[in-house]
């Protein structure tokens, strides 16, 4: 009987032990996700300061110490243990490499291939898309986002600064121009992996670039595929009027959302997550008037993947809804694969085929035919 009570007390311990430490990891990841808007607005204090140009040096990527790194960047009057502590946190997160001496009397930092993505080459960095999505305007619309469920009408961005984003960047050059520069750093390596490893332009001769914007990432597509004799660039009439010259693209202005030019094949990057689902069904039917029979429609969309779980791709794509949801649509937003499919259906193309990671571990080259 006593050794009965006595396994039975045990194992309350136990049971209460175990509670205990649960509680105790619950609370450390809570105290982590409570305070972990110093983690984005580390990474951008470092690309506002120029850190990762310090370091790289041209490729040298020597390890440097904080003051070291405030000497490379012409401030030798900041505040080293300040930007140690930025560096520190961000070394957690696998951007920068720690280097501690022998006696761990001093730590020296060094970039991650992770890190790198921040160093300017020839004026392509991830830096400006840090700095575009941190903002004040976007930043006022973040504590705002539980707005989106109480009323879904009305996009918490405009709740904050009395406005849509777009029309609120137009208002401001300098806005404009950041994003500019970050959807460049973005763009470009993403074009140059699609064309190397996506083989959908062959064959066609005239191809209609959707939101195509100033007309890059067509003349990028036509010096790829020289079987391209005539691009049309088609954005709205006040993005393509500053559109520049480009070799065999005419830019033409109008509204998707109404109609879109003839074309071989048509070709779209990150337009849908915009979008409600009655505006994709119509953006798509006016693709599919718009194409002859076995004719293509290619998109370059984030995906979202049918299970939720906690790796890197995943919590990007996440990540990259609730900024839709956040700043620009509260009804658009990042689809799943099957979600594509059906509406490929819906609107008239019955046949579909999706490059997941195979071209990009962000974006998803999906090609639907007539």
């Amino acid at each position: 009987m006593y050794g009965h009570l006595s396994s039975r007390r045990s194992a309350k311990i136990m049971a209460a032990n175990e509670t205990s430490e649960s509680r105790k990891w619950a609370w450390l990841v809570m105290y982590e996700l409570a305070n972990m808007i110093s983690v984005p607005m580390s990474l951008t204090a470092v690309v506002r300061l120029n850190v990762a140009d310090a370091i790289w040096q041209g490729g040298s990527n020597a390890p440097l110490s904080a003051a070291e790194i405030l000497s490379g960047i012409g401030l030798p009057s900041g505040d080293p243990d300040n930007l140690q502590r930025i560096l520190r946190l961000l070394a957690s997160y696998g951007i920068f490499s720690e280097h501690l001496s022998d006696d761990s009397s001093e730590r020296r930092f060094s970039l991650t291939e992770i890190g790198k993505a921040l160093v300017t080459d020839e004026s392509l960095s991830f830096g400006p898309y840090v700095l575009q999505h941190h903002q004040d305007a976007l930043m006022r619309a973040w504590p705002l986002v539980h707005e989106a469920v109480v009323d879904p009408t009305i996009e918490p961005f405009v709740k904050a600064n009395g406005e849509p984003a777009y029309s609120y960047y137009g208002k401001s050059d300098e806005m404009t121009g950041l994003m500019r520069k970050a959807m460049s750093g973005l763009y470009v390596p993403f074009m140059n992996a699609l064309l190397d490893g996506y083989d959908g332009f062959e064959g066609v001769e005239r191809l209609v670039d959707v939101g195509g914007s100033a007309g890059h990432c067509l003349s990028m597509i036509m010096k790829k595929h020289p079987g391209v004799k005539e691009g049309v660039n088609f954005d709205l009439p006040e993005v393509v009027a500053h559109a520049p010259d480009i070799p065999g693209v005419t830019h033409v202005g109008g509204d998707m959302l109404k109609s879109i030019p003839a074309g071989d094949a048509i070709f779209m990057r990150w337009i849908l997550s915009i979008f409600t689902d009655e505006e994709c069904e119509a953006i798509m039917k006016n693709c599919h008037k718009a194409l002859p029979e076995r004719g293509k429609l290619i998109m370059a969309e984030p995906v979202l993947p049918n299970l939720t779980d906690d790796s890197h791709r995943t919590r990007a794509l996440l990540e990259g809804d609730l900024l839709v949801m956040a700043i620009y649509r509260t009804k658009g937003r990042i689809r799943t694969e099957e979600e594509y499919r059906q509406l490929g259906l819906s609107t008239g193309f019955p046949h579909f085929r999706s490059l997941s990671s195979e071209i990009d571990y962000f974006y998803t080259v999906l090609e639907f035919q007539k």
